[in-house]
């Protein structure tokens, strides 16, 4: 069977939790990749005010962004290759990808930081407002294929949400073994410790990873 951003909105947390899950991915990958330009997963506390954005680029032109704010968490998803891209579609968005998207996350839609000569970088979109009980995807007609959109393979870590999926990805990208329970405790949101950042990267230690902490927004204090 076909795996859509269907497939996504029914698997993802809230609101809340998917906040958290997306600062544990953000501040594990800051202490396996010291260079952010190298990272895989970031997340910008400080984004705008009243927002918070989480974002994964894999440097070969996929991305996704996720922005927080009192309205709720808005998605989108970038698979470069996927037919529904605006490059194989005239630079027009798949018919149904934002029809439904809430005013709410108009600017979300217009943001210049997620576009390319003005059209929205998209081939997966989802949207959760406060107080909604699940999350919400537009009506669409896919194109054929196993992963007609890219939800699968953009954000397979993110839903799994996991220190196990987090490893694999990990030792892959990075070719280095990985501490699963260190990931688990970053996972849970435990301070930072100088034992528990050399575990996942032995040249550093907390002193090192001060900025990272402020812009992630990681927890100081057990939550």
């Amino acid at each position: 069977m076909p795996v859509t951003v269907h497939d996504v909105a029914s698997a993802l947390p809230d609101i809340a939790v998917l906040r958290q899950r997306c600062q544990a991915l953000a501040m594990s990958d800051a202490i396996m990749s010291p260079e952010w330009e190298s990272r895989y997963y970031s997340f910008d506390s400080r984004w705008a005010p009243g927002e918070q954005m989480a974002s994964m680029r894999n440097g070969s032109g996929d991305a996704w962004s996720i922005v927080f704010s009192s309205a709720g968490a808005f998605i989108r998803g970038f698979d470069h290759e996927s037919p529904m891209s605006p490059a194989n579609n005239d630079d027009e968005l798949w018919p149904g990808l934002v029809d439904a998207v809430p005013d709410v996350f108009s600017g979300c839609v217009a943001e210049p930081a997620f576009s390319f000569d003005g059209t929205l970088e998209a081939t997966v979109c989802l949207w959760r407002q406060q107080g909604d009980d699940r999350w919400h995807a537009g009506e669409l007609v896919f194109p054929a294929g196993d992963d007609p959109d890219g939800a699968d393979r953009l954000f397979q870590v993110l839903v799994e949400g996991s220190p196990v999926a987090y490893q694999r990805f990990a030792e892959d990208y990075y070719e280095t073994a990985v501490d699963v329970e260190a990931v688990g405790e970053i996972f849970a949101l435990h301070p930072l410790t100088d034992d528990l950042v050399r575990r996942l990267n032995p040249d550093l230690v907390v002193a090192d990873l001060g900025e990272d902490l402020a812009e992630i927004g990681y927890p100081s204090r057990p939550v």
